[in-house]
């Protein structure tokens, strides 16, 4: 018979602190690297794709392995996948900053992904079956504020570590942090199953393989196209084999095994909203994140460390924003109301960042845009997981978290390339060939009349980032209507923590 151990409150802390430390960190490796991009560019002899997949691979591969990592922490102990994860990323992370060919460094910010799947997916999943009611929508407002701290302070730290010492001291200081998570991981507690079914293989190895070719598919129609064989092959590759792995989850569950993702999940239109509304929001932010600083750097002037400070106005919000949606929730504001509210936000300021973006601006330009950004995102991203982790028993909290894990990984990788596709089309229909569009985009100084192609590019992209969000925002808004309206997790918590006394062992 599983036994359930209560955490004393001081482990509760500390597990909380460590975390949200690997909360915090990890994002910030991935949106500090966009600003050392040209510094690599350079020291690499390095551009276009090759340069690109220094970031894509991160996301690509987080994408990847974090359903497969949420599901065997399930099965095998969150605490040794999020220990198993740490180790991963550290060690990547330095062999990251030893890389002395574009290909090695790529391959290196590939394995880093896949150790930060497994730390983001399974500390999420750790703080779901730690914190009940109030207390849990209070701890995922905070993993949302650290998380959108790291995300948004990636550039700023990065960019002054870049101008004083180099890119590659800004992954040995995010090693040096990975080894702090690494040992603090070890206060952990663990939750796993009682009776450890037969892990679901095929499962696992049809899903990584399916998503992460497709993936890859749409990261190559930058370069390639979107009909060259490059890209249509792997496309067609990894949609077969997403195709097959939902046959053979329908096989696992019929015959009584624990599958990789019990389909039930997408099915569930009131769980869905929300991993819906989390890809909503990364679409949202994205371009800003990835592509303003190498447009800052390249049209207006500005250093790496000057880039990354202009997302200072999105990060401080950001800061305050979810630990204040959180107080609305817990006191009746339904969390439908704010998320939609947060995607109406961004859509207007994406419109109104385009409005405003021209080559040779300064920085007070662009500050109430971009603060628009950030309060936007702020607003919604600390209750999204709170609210869809609700709605699943704790024995599957891992699987449900590696999977809205995956949908905000994939948004990642999905804009970035779709973002970067529609960047390079319309800079190489004014500048006259891909090769002019790639080093335009790739941040080097331009030209007054380069610069301005740059400008109007990027413009015609945020507003049609602004045209997405408006369809995903009614999208939203119908799933979230139908399944009903969740003020709080209060109702919902108390049945679920009575499942994980028969379905889980915590240690």
């Amino acid at each position: 018979m599983p036994t359930t151990v209560h955490t004393p409150a001081h482990r509760g802390k500390t597990t909380l602190a460590v975390v949200l430390l690997g909360l915090f960190t990890l994002p910030m490796a991935m949106s500090g690297t966009t600003v050392a991009l040209p510094g690599i560019g350079a020291d690499l002899d390095a551009s276009g794709a090759a340069l690109t997949w220094v970031v894509t691979g991160y996301f690509l591969a987080a994408s990847s392995f974090m359903l497969v990592a949420g599901s065997l922490g399930d099965l095998y102990g969150r605490r040794r996948l999020f220990s198993l994860g740490a180790l991963v990323y550290t060690v990547s992370t330095v062999a990251s900053a030893a890389a002395q060919h574009i290909v090695l460094l790529d391959l290196a910010r590939v394995m880093v992904g896949i150790g930060a799947a497994g730390v983001m997916a399974t500390g999420t999943a750790v703080l779901a079956t730690l914190f009940e009611g109030p207390a849990r929508t209070k701890a995922f407002a905070l993993a949302g504020t650290t998380g959108s701290l790291g995300l948004s302070l990636g550039p700023t730290v990065s960019g002054s570590i870049v101008d004083a010492l180099g890119w590659r001291a800004t992954f040995l200081l995010y090693a040096a942090v990975g080894v702090v998570i690494l040992l603090g991981s070890a206060a952990l507690p663990d939750a796993r199953a009682a009776v450890r079914p037969q892990v679901d293989k095929a499962g696992a190895a049809t899903f990584i393989a399916g998503l992460a070719l497709t993936l890859f598919a749409i990261t190559q129609a930058s370069a390639a196209g979107w009909l060259a064989l490059p890209t249509l092959l792997p496309l067609a590759l990894g949609l077969a084999l997403l195709v097959a792995f939902v046959r053979i989850e329908r096989r696992v569950t019929a015959a009584g095994r624990r599958p990789i993702l019990d389909l039930s999940l997408t099915g569930n239109r009131r769980f869905l909203a929300w991993p819906l509304g989390s890809f909503a929001i990364g679409a949202g932010t994205g371009a800003v994140l990835v592509f303003l600083p190498t447009f800052l750097q390249g049209t207006s002037g500005f250093s790496a460390r000057e880039a990354g400070l202009v997302l200072l106005f999105q990060s401080i919000p950001m800061a305050v924003m979810p630990q204040a949606g959180a107080r609305l929730v817990n006191r009746g504001v339904p969390a439908r109301t704010l998320l939609l509210t947060s995607l109406a936000l961004l859509a207007v300021g994406n419109v109104w960042l385009g409005i405003v973006l021209h080559a040779g601006m300064v920085t007070a330009e662009l500050a109430a845009p971009v603060l628009l950004l950030g309060l936007a995102t702020g607003l919604s991203l600390g209750i999204i997981d709170a609210q869809a982790l609700t709605m699943v028993e704790p024995s599957r909290t891992g699987m449900a978290s590696g999977f809205l894990n995956t949908v905000r990984g994939g948004t990642g990788a999905v804009m970035l390339t779709v973002f970067g596709t529609l960047l390079l089309a319309l800079l190489s229909a004014s500048a006259g060939s891909p090769q002019a569009a790639g080093r335009i985009s790739s941040g080097v100084p331009q030209d007054p009349h380069q610069a301005a192609q740059f400008a109007e590019a990027m413009r015609l992209g945020l507003w049609a980032v602004a045209g997405l969000l408006a369809v995903l925002t009614v999208a939203v808004a119908i799933l979230s209507r139908t399944a009903g309206h969740t003020r709080t997790d209060r109702t919902t918590t108390a049945p679920v923590r009575s499942a994980e006394r028969t379905t889980l062992q915590t240690r």
